[in-house]
């Protein structure tokens, strides 16, 4: 099995290559370049990076004045203008302009070049651009570059470049370091990726700083970032380049290379503009600094190809588990659930609540989350009240594991089976208890709501919702059921976290708690409201909907990124190639898009609950979506898919 192929919307594969330096030899230096560029032509790159002054080498010091390198840069960029390259690359080399010279990044595509001059010029830390160099601010015309054979155009300052499929803006090493860089307000005028030609030189530490400032930057900005420093072959008479490759979105770190190499190195990683222009849409104060008299125009040039799956990004399985620092992620994602808990428990001044504890995965959480805050605020746990409420279908090992766990937290148990109640509901409505249909699941889903709603006005406490995020976006509860509590602690966790945090919670409440909640982890989830043979569970609920991985993937990059049902379902292909086969995968996609819009009606209605994940459906908050919204674009697309 292997991914689709075909393109997808708003992915634009971009490099960022450090050529061997040969220190004032634009001839081999674009021969490196060249190689480099034969590279990304047979990747399908559609715009490739290289550092500042790559023609010439950074570090030529008084040699930038003379016209014999001067002309030699010239004829180089001459020569990597007339050959032939899908790929649209940007070079730097000093240009002679007027009588001033210029630290210049040439953007090149289909034997054009337009050039942009670097804006900050340090004269500080070993770094004397000055002594050479003028500040592109400068310049404020439209013109041919002197001296090119190619058909140049010589950009004013900050101009933005109009790539078809995204905007360009370029910036020039010391450009980024300002308080107030370029590429700020490029982004603000509409660039979505931004090039750097740098030649940041090597420290003990620095590369880690240099990283986190450019993760930041591109969340600031939120575009995508492609940076590209100086490597081996610049002078080491008193610094070292290591050859930094990186490509950044939106705070990602997409791709980079491995440093202090002595040979060219690369990092390759497709940009998702369709991704930063919907969380741009999305955060109005992002265009408030823009003034409409700041927009310039934009020549049209460099229409970039879209790329084709595979796609050269990571793509997890998981995206609402980071795979760095996940401890620290999981205290985080417990700490937020604790406060907005002992919050409302001092607002409403009780110390007691209820929770109906299933031994599944949600109910799992949601207690050990409330001891753990407990915890927190020196309460006693006796006033936690687990009740557990047989019913029909409930199994042997789910109701076993519940009253261990409750048992090992030292919260107050309760079981009040629901048969009876429910019975007698059936005989007052008429409806036959032989008729497992949604009347018969969903009048014990009521069943054990009203019990422990009304158990909770009776000791004056609190009833905890278990509810996750993944049933609430495909509404897999019963309305005024399970889908209603007084505050839900898991509103915006998803099963897929979920399971991290019942393992990392358990551990933090208690070695001996780990084994009950890994039997629970390795228990199939189930609604458990069919009767199964001997005690075993008969309805699983991931053989009726697809995996939850699958569901929680979609509504990750759904709501991240605005993609839509073709690119949900390419994405998905290779995120889950070997795991999932294609058909599994679309039959998911298609109960997704069905459910998401259809149950609507019960995320209007849902409770109050804290924002754990970025990602939230809350009606008061993160998504405002009408109940009766069509879903038919939607479903068209996914039937187009072949």
């Amino acid at each position: 099995m292997s991914a689709v192929s075909y393109t997808i919307p708003g992915m634009i594969r971009t490099m960022a290559a450090v050529p061997r330096v040969h220190l004032a030899n634009p001839k081999k230096n674009a021969e490196e370049i060249s190689a480099l560029l034969d590279i990304a032509d047979q990747n399908g790159v559609s715009l490739c990076v290289f550092p500042e002054l790559s023609l010439t080498g950074y570090t030529c010091g008084d040699l930038f004045m003379q016209p014999s390198l001067l002309q030699a840069a010239l004829e180089a960029l001459d020569k990597l203008a007339n050959r032939e390259t899908k790929t649209a690359f940007i070079v730097g080399l000093p240009l002679d302009i007027q009588g001033r010279l210029y630290n210049c990044a040439a953007i090149v595509h289909h034997h054009n070049v337009y050039v942009a001059a670097k804006t900050h010029i340090p004269d500080d830390g070993g770094f004397c651009e000055r002594r050479w160099f003028s500040s592109g601010e400068t310049i404020r015309y439209f013109d041919e570059v002197p001296g090119l054979h190619a058909e140049s155009f010589l950009l004013p300052h900050n101009q933005l470049i109009d790539c078809g499929e995204f905007m360009l803006g370029v910036e020039i090493c010391e450009d980024f370091w300002v308080p107030n860089p370029p590429s700020a307000e490029l982004a603000t005028r509409g660039a979505t990726i931004i090039a750097n030609l740098s030649a940041s030189n090597a420290l003990a530490g620095k590369h880690a700083s240099r990283c986190e400032a450019l993760r930041a930057h591109s969340a600031r900005c939120m575009c995508g970032y492609v940076y590209a420093s100086a490597g081996y072959g610049e002078s080491t008479t008193d610094m070292v380049f290591s050859g930094h490759a990186g490509i950044y979105e939106n705070g990602d770190l997409l791709a980079e290379n491995e440093r202090f190499l002595r040979t060219s190195s690369y990092a390759i990683a497709d940009i998702d503009t369709e991704r930063l222009a919907y969380k741009r849409r999305a955060r109005p104060s992002f265009w408030q600094q823009l003034a409409p008299d700041d927009y310039s125009p934009m020549p049209a040039v460099i229409p970039a190809s879209v790329s084709a799956a595979p796609l050269m990004r990571p793509l997890s399985t998981l995206p609402f588990l980071p795979e760095d620092h996940q401890d620290e992620f999981l205290l985080d994602a417990l700490n937020i659930q604790a406060t907005g808990l002992i919050r409302r428990m001092e607002q409403i001044r009780t110390q007691k609540l209820v929770v109906g504890v299933s031994g599944g995965l949600d109910s799992t959480l949601a207690l050990l989350s409330a001891a753990y805050a407990y915890d927190l605020a020196g309460w006693d746990k006796r006033g936690i009240v687990g009740i557990t409420m047989p019913g029909f279908g409930t199994g042997t090992r789910t109701k076993g594991n519940a009253e261990k766990l409750m048992e090992l937290i030292g919260c107050t148990m309760l079981t009040i089976p629901i048969g009876p109640a429910v019975t007698q509901h059936f005989a007052d409505i008429g409806h036959s208890a032989d008729v497992h249909d949604v009347c018969y699941e969903n009048s014990q889903a009521r069943e054990r709501t009203q019990i422990i709603m009304d158990y909770a006005n009776k000791i004056g406490g609190l009833v905890l919702g278990t509810g996750d995020l993944s049933e609430v976006a495909l509404g897999w509860c019963t309305y005024n059921g399970d889908h209603m509590s007084m505050y839900n602690l898991n509103g915006s966790v998803p099963k897929t976290l979920m399971r991290s945090m019942v393992a990392y919670a358990a551990r933090l409440l208690g070695d001996n708690i780990v084994p009950v909640a890994q039997d629970i982890l390795d228990t199939p989830v189930s609604p458990e409201l069919i009767p199964g043979k001997n005690g075993e569970i008969a309805q699983k609920t991931e053989e009726t909907l697809g995996a939850y991985e699958l569901h929680d993937f979609f509504l990750w990059h759904m709501m991240d990124a605005g993609a839509g049902p073709k690119k949900l379902y390419a994405m998905a292909c290779q995120a889950f190639d070997g795991q999932h086969e294609h058909a599994a995968i679309l039959a998911a996609l298609r109960t997704f898009v069905r459910r998401f819009f259809t149950q609507q009606f019960k995320r209007s209605a849902m409770p109050d609950g804290p924002k754990v994940t970025p990602v939230s459906l809350s009606p008061r908050g993160d998504w405002h979506m009408p109940s009766d919204a069509q879903m038919q674009l939607w479903l068209d697309e996914v039937d187009s898919i072949a």
